[in-house]
């Protein structure tokens, strides 16, 4: 899939492509001083392995003028490569991190509106994958000196969209009729601070809404 935009592209971003792609599409089309990854009739698709953050602009273009769908992987299983020092040879180890569909809300922190956006639709692919690394004393200090260099996919697990306001509502536990973050966390079994960015997301996308403070918490209900 030769094109704008694929010189530096990396290996993850392009096996997605491949996969998501259907006969038909257009890869890597200039659009509005844009480059969009596949163009599906008047659909834009845009596959993102990294944040949301440097979309927010370009998505905001877009949409004004297309549907636009946005497709981000979540590893569920993740394998770790290393090299041993030995020409051609690696480790390769699983890492004990799991990830979840509710990852996604790490990144859309960075685009919480959207979620009530009509013309976007957002496809979390959960995958398989392997991660590369090299060894960098210098610029890897925060990982042991361990930096990655590139991400492959192994397996598309199950893709998942989240299209209308009651795709987003099945992630709230049925069971929650006021809560708090902590409560969100418990209930699902994640983390506090995931449990935040969910919150924020659906709260700025009007999905719930704050109805007061459990001590020093805010309470928050399903908007009407």
């Amino acid at each position: 899939m030769p094109g704008i935009g694929t010189l530096n592209e990396k290996p993850l971003h392009a096996a997605l492509k491949e996969w998501y792609a259907e006969p038909g599409d257009r890869f890597e089309v200039p659009m509005e001083g844009y480059v969009i990854d596949l163009v599906r009739g008047d659909l834009l698709i845009e596959i993102q392995t990294g944040g949301f953050s440097p979309l927010k602009t370009k998505l905001r273009t877009l949409i004004e003028s297309h549907p636009v769908r946005l497709v981000h992987p979540i590893a569920l299983e993740k394998w770790i490569l290393k090299p041993t020092g030995k020409e051609g040879e690696s480790t390769r180890r699983k890492s004990p991190r799991r990830g979840r569909i509710e990852d996604l809300f790490m990144e859309m922190v960075h685009l919480p509106r959207f979620l009530r956006s009509a013309p976007f639709t957002l496809d979390v692919l959960l995958v398989r994958e392997e991660e590369l690394r090299y060894y960098d004393d210098k610029r890897g200090w925060r990982r042991k000196g361990w930096l990655v260099e590139e991400r492959r996919l192994l397996e598309v697990v199950e893709s998942v969209q989240f299209a209308t306001r009651t795709d987003w509502m099945k992630l709230l536990p049925a069971e929650l009729d006021t809560f708090t973050t902590k409560d969100l966390s418990e209930t699902m079994g994640i983390k506090r601070m995931l449990a935040q960015r969910m919150a924020y997301c659906y709260r700025e996308a009007g999905l719930i809404e704050q109805v007061g403070k459990d001590g020093r918490s805010h309470l928050y209900k399903r908007a009407g």
